[in-house]
């Protein structure tokens, strides 16, 4: 049962994530007004505002103009519920729970608006690193010190990267949005494991690049945001981080 209302949880946030994902880049408030469709302006009516299952009753098209809804809406609804349900299995009704809850619905809302718009919302960034850091205290799997220094080290490696890889081929690779990104993610899990999350980043932004290379026909030159595979790299640390790091720190013994 606790599952159960983790996930319908999950899908009301996810449907304000939405309006955050949506309102942000374009500066609005994400309060109010209350939602409207971007192609008619009419206001949304909470009986078409059910996450998922309005998306489904109106076969994703807006009741008043006809105008087809982004497949994005009930997707970003369904990953919340689903990672949502995700954190409670591993920390159950737990402040911890809700720490990692934080980190995990932020990093949704980066990760699309990145995706979007190529750009890192870098207020949110901050506010959210900075909560990582006031809560640390709280949660037994991240010291405050350890907080401090994974955000430090977190910014600083992804900074050391960008400055490399300028210095030797004149070029822009990374953006500086991924240093927040990271300093952020390194709040939440603490220096120890920031490069564990790195790993991972790039281990499955290597993946997904080449398929997305092999299946449009693109060069190697291609921009792709790595904002949402830091957000993986980060939430499966969170999860997985401590099995990881026994299992490579087993297999080198």
């Amino acid at each position: 049962m606790e599952y159960l209302v983790a996930f319908i949880f999950g899908l009301l946030v996810g449907s304000f994530l939405n309006v955050c994902i949506y309102r942000i880049p374009k500066g609005k408030s994400i309060v109010s007004p209350p939602s409207s469709c971007p192609s008619c302006g009419e206001r949304i009516k909470w009986y078409d505002n059910i996450p998922v299952i309005s998306y489904l009753l109106l076969r994703g098209r807006c009741r008043h103009c006809g105008e087809r809804i982004s497949l994005r809406y009930p997707v970003v609804e369904l990953l919340t519920a689903f990672l949502t349900v995700v954190i409670l299995w591993k920390f159950g009704l737990s402040i911890s729970a809700f720490y990692y809850l934080i980190l995990t619905y932020v990093l949704i809302v980066i990760s699309f608006i990145d995706l979007d718009t190529m750009l890192v919302p870098v207020k949110l960034c901050y506010f959210a690193m900075l909560a990582g850091i006031l809560f640390s205290p709280l949660v037994l799997e991240v010291s405050f010190k350890d907080s401090v220094l994974g955000a430090s080290f977190g910014a600083g490696l992804i900074l050391f990267i960008i400055e490399t890889y300028a210095i030797f081929t004149g070029k822009e690779g990374m953006g500086y949005g991924d240093a927040n990104i990271m300093a952020l993610i390194g709040a939440f899990i603490g220096w120890q494991k920031v490069l564990l999350a790195l790993f991972i980043a790039s281990f499955v932004g290597a993946l997904v690049g080449i398929g997305y290379i092999l299946l449009k026909g693109k060069n190697f030159r291609v921009a792709i945001p790595f904002g949402p595979f830091l957000s993986v790299g980060g939430y499966v640390t969170v999860i997985y981080g401590n099995k990881l790091l026994e299992w490579y720190l087993g297999g080198l013994g």
